[in-house]
């Protein structure tokens, strides 16, 4: 389901029935001369049009600005950069109308710089954010020391589960590391990226493009095809379903 298409009663139910709500964590961003510059939204975009065939989730409006830095091209390229701090801000208050408004089962997925998994500036302003988030809530809800009460003594024996407020946001990437490895590789406008665009998106992707590229990173765009593209759709999609519940 889309959110924006969602009607009042259906978004209370989902609420209710903890339906994971998912935010496409994106960025603006120059994919050499071959791919479109939305390539990191919209192959998180694409990916989630397949795994709602698969399940019930609750796709949310993609955030298209993000933390992108100017290490691959600067705003000339059409790289459009958002300030790290005004990020976790704008995302933190996102998430706190989103859980003060009971939401509880929160995914955002980010494609940007997520190699190996790892925690890059985009990907840790979203974690401060959800944390820092989880704090206030409870304070304001369960009041100071709400950990140290009673109430939650039974704390670590639901650490990960529904009632681990620390589980009401998770922060993952697109592909997985283990994705990555089952892929066979992960770059930025090269063959992996361009065929996972290709097979989702294949309009944004002109691969007589690709013989124009010069730069390192985009020189085996060539190679791209629509096999290897899908194969990491469903790389992506088979990590995804035991992530998103």
């Amino acid at each position: 389901m889309q959110m924006v298409d969602m009607f009042y009663d259906q978004l209370e139910d989902a609420k209710k029935r903890k339906v994971p709500f998912v935010i496409p964590i994106g960025t603006i961003e120059y994919h050499a001369r071959h791919t479109s510059c939305g390539t990191d939204t919209m192959v998180i975009l694409g990916v989630l049009r397949e795994l709602e065939k698969q399940k019930e989730i609750v796709v949310c409006p993609p955030i298209w600005y993000g933390v992108a830095s100017y290490a691959v091209a600067g705003p000339q390229k059409g790289t459009i950069q958002v300030d790290v701090d005004t990020y976790e801000n704008y995302i933190y208050c996102i998430l706190k109308s989103m859980v003060y408004g009971g939401v509880k089962n929160i995914y955002c997925i980010a494609h940007h710089q997520t190699e190996e998994a790892g925690l890059m500036p985009m990907t840790l302003a979203c974690h401060k954010a959800a944390k820092k988030l989880i704090m206030e809530y409870m304070e304001d809800t369960r009041g100071i020391g709400w950990w140290g009460s009673d109430a939650y003594k039974d704390y670590y024996n639901s650490l990960g589960s529904g009632e681990d407020p620390f589980s009401y946001i998770k922060v993952i990437p697109l592909l997985a590391k283990e994705a990555q490895h089952k892929c066979g590789g992960f770059d930025h406008a090269g063959k992996f990226e361009s065929s996972l665009m290709y097979a989702l998106y294949p309009e944004h992707v002109d691969l007589r493009r690709a013989k124009e590229n010069t730069e390192w990173f985009s020189q085996n765009a060539v190679e791209t095809s629509y096999d290897l593209g899908w194969h990491m759709v469903q790389c992506a999609l088979e990590k995804l379903q035991d992530i998103v519940i």
